[in-house]
């Protein structure tokens, strides 16, 4: 992922560049060629993702106009909300690179102490969800949309919840494919050690306002980021109540940048009257630059 922004953009190489010298070894090698065995490592795949989507924030910028096409507001899912503070200027890349890499080894190692699993769930709105977690143990991590809820916790809880959801009338239960059990408890120690992390830093108020995951809130101080990003690790993520909170707000142009589309699809599920468009190579920058000149975007 991310090779056709590094051989087409100037400002997107650099974001690989800055990555690599930031963090002391090849991490672009390993994003361009694998193994994905390697990659899919939480404490290389965290940092890969950001940078691919920062390369891919820049590599717009490049062609789009600079700082003129600055958004009204951001927000990010879990590990994007790190993406979204350097966008708003709280940090540096090379800052943030550097702690969303050690969020990746806490958790990491959080996970091999506590192993668990997550699954998504299609179909079952949320109070479906409270007798569910009530009887596995389980915890919800991230509220998606209308229909789709991610679920965390002990492996086998999981399971047990997974067949609980199909007996109750689940459209779809799929176990995700993740190294251990985000936005849960069993994240406790990671969230410590991230905390010490975090708090190393000096955080700028942000430019522009950030959508907390956890409740929506619009953050707008470099103390409220430092406290969303460490108890974020162990909550829920608000992705479909952020949504809302942002086209409550007047936004009706989402633009997503990094290494897929998953959550302009999502966006659009949420609400089907806004624009969601995902930003992830040179051919999708030029659409939308296409888009904005033909005033049809």
């Amino acid at each position: 992922m991310g090779l056709e922004l590094y051989n087409n953009s100037q400002a997107a190489r650099e974001v690989f560049q800055e990555a690599d010298d930031s963090l002391g070894f090849r991490l672009s090698k390993l994003i361009f060629r694998g193994p994905d065995s390697r990659l899919r490592n939480t404490a290389n795949s965290q940092p890969a993702i950001m940078t691919v989507s920062i390369a891919a924030w820049q590599a717009w910028k490049e062609q789009a106009g600079g700082d003129e096409v600055l958004p009204s507001m951001v927000a990010g899912h879990s590990l994007g909300e790190y993406t979204s503070m350097v966008v708003a200027g709280v940090t540096s890349f090379s800052d943030a690179v550097q702690l969303v890499r050690k969020r990746g080894q806490l958790m990491q190692q959080a996970s091999v102490k506590r192993p668990g699993g997550m699954a998504a769930i299609m179909g079952l709105d949320e109070l479906a969800f409270a007798g569910i977690c009530a009887e596995t143990g389980v915890e919800v991590a991230n509220i998606n949309g209308e229909d789709q809820i991610v679920i965390s916790g002990d492996k086998i809880a999981v399971a047990q919840a997974m067949d609980l959801a199909s007996a109750q009338g689940a459209k779809k239960t799929i176990s995700l494919p993740v190294s251990g059990a985000f936005h849960s408890s069993l994240m406790l120690k990671a969230k410590l050690g991230l905390e010490s992390a975090v708090n190393s830093l000096e955080f700028s108020d942000p430019s522009v306002p950030i959508i907390a995951n956890s409740d929506c809130t619009h953050l707008t101080k470099g103390d409220q980021v430092k406290e969303e990003l460490v108890s974020g690790l162990c909550q829920c993520v608000q992705w479909k109540d952020s949504v809302k909170s942002m086209v409550n707000a007047g936004v009706s142009q989402f633009v997503e940048f990094g290494p897929a589309g998953v959550l302009s699809g999502l966006i659009r599920r949420i609400d089907r009257g806004v624009q969601a468009t995902a930003i992830t190579d040179p051919n999708s920058i030029s659409k939308l630059a296409e888009r904005k000149e033909s005033g049809s975007g």
